[in-house]
């Protein structure tokens, strides 16, 4: 099976979902409405034998402006990796069905992407930051994200100085 042979039998099958080809670097990828990511992602796992998760990441495109919620289904079978990307609006309702009742490994990267980027994902099991303290303000892997001073009273440093020994052996 082939990308091809797969972004047709996805606009086949979900005509309204499928929202074309992207021509990106390394891959193609395959862009999905975001309301019918759960239901295209579930028809490549019990029909076309995508059977793992590779990953679940975010992406910030303020030119857009939207944010994008990228999936990386794998299939053994096939010994092939598709990307899927949802595009949603850059804001802090942005919101995407969870998959993590077809995938478990989708529960930690969902959590990371919620944390890094504020997207949201309905229905997940779980859905509390997993890299930053609860009450953390922001979004670190937005492009307009500005690092705060202080976190509860406590400076916070951009940069840490180099604490390595240098090749003398002395500090």
């Amino acid at each position: 099976m082939t990308f091809e042979d797969i972004f047709n039998q996805l606009s086949q099958k979900f005509p309204q979902g499928i929202l074309g080809k992207e021509e990106s670097k390394p891959d193609a990828s395959i862009k999905v409405a975001p309301s019918a990511i759960h239901e295209v992602i579930q028809f490549l796992r019990d029909e076309l034998q995508f059977e793992t998760l590779h990953l679940v990441s975010g992406v910030d495109y303020p030119n857009l402006p939207a944010l994008c919620v990228v999936y990386h289904p794998g299939s053994y079978t096939d010994k092939m990796i598709v990307s899927l990307k949802v595009y949603l609006p850059r804001t802090e309702q942005a919101k995407v069905a969870s998959i993590t009742d077809l995938y478990k490994a989708a529960n930690w990267h969902e959590r990371e992407t919620y944390d890094m980027f504020g997207i949201q994902f309905e229905n997940h099991p779980d859905h509390r930051r997993i890299l930053c303290p609860e009450d953390w303000q922001g979004f670190p892997l937005r492009k307009d994200y500005v690092t705060p001073d202080y976190y509860n009273g406590m400076p916070v440093p951009l940069f840490f100085e180099d604490s390595a020994p240098s090749e003398g052996g002395t500090h």
